[in-house]
C-alpha cells in the first residue's frame, strides 16, 4: 500500500471523523474522558482554526490517517510558542495501523513547518502511548518535561520538541 499525505477537503471530513474517534477509541485515550470524543469528530472546527491533512490510500483515495497542523495562538493550539508549530490529533484508521501511515502524516507536518521557518516542531502525547513516542523519537523528537502538562486530573500529556534546521537564505 502506498501513502500520499495532501490538504483535506470537505468531503473527506466525516471519514477523518470516523476514523479519528477509532483509533483514540482502540489506543484507549477516550476511557474516562468527557467530551473530547466530540472534539475529535468536529473536523470543520479544527479545519477552520488550522491545517487538516489527510493520508490517503494512493489507490483508492481512501483516508487512511490524519492530523491537525496549527501555529502559536489558535484555538487549538497548546504548546507552540513563537516561532513554533505545533501538530494535534494525528489519528490513523486501526485497520491501516503499521503501515507507515503515521510516519507520512509526521513528515508532512515537519515540511509544512520547516516551509513556513518554524524553528521547531511541539505535541503533546499521553504519557502511556508509547508506540506514539517511538515513533517520534525515531524522528528526533525529544522530551521537555518542564512542557508537559494535565488538561484534566487523570490526563498526562508529555511534551516533545523537534528542532528544525535554519532555513537557508536563498541567493540569487
Amino acid at each position: 500500500m502506498s501513502v500520499t499525505v495532501r490538504a483535506a477537503t470537505r468531503a473527506d471530513h466525516d471519514e477523518i471523523a470516523r476514523l479519528t474517534v477509532a483509533a483514540y477509541e482502540a489506543d484507549g485515550q477516550l476511557e474516562g474522558e468527557i467530551g473530547y470524543e466530540r472534539v475529535l469528530a468536529d473536523v470543520a472546527t479544527r479545519a477552520a482554526h488550522g491545517e487538516m491533512f489527510v493520508a490517503v490510500d494512493d489507490d483508492s483515495d481512501k483516508p487512511l490517517g490524519a492530523v491537525t497542523f496549527v501555529m502559536p495562538g489558535g484555538r487549538y493550539s497548546e504548546l507552540a510558542r513563537e516561532g513554533e508549530a505545533e501538530f494535534r490529533m494525528l489519528a490513523v484508521d486501526p485497520a491501516a495501523q503499521r503501515r507507515g501511515v503515521a510516519r507520512a502524516l509526521v513528515e508532512a507536518c515537519i515540511d509544512r513547518a520547516a516551509a513556513l521557518g518554524c524553528t521547531a516542531l511541539v505535541i503533546s502525547v499521553r504519557d502511556f502511548a508509547e508506540a506514539a513516542q517511538r515513533l517520534y523519537e525515531k524522528f528526533g523528537f525529544v522530551r521537555q518535561p518542564e512542557r508537559d502538562w494535565k488538561p484534566m486530573p487523570q490526563v498526562q500529556l508529555l511534551a516533545l520538541y523537534l528542532k528544525l534546521p535554519p532555513v537557508e537564505e536563498l541567493t540569487i
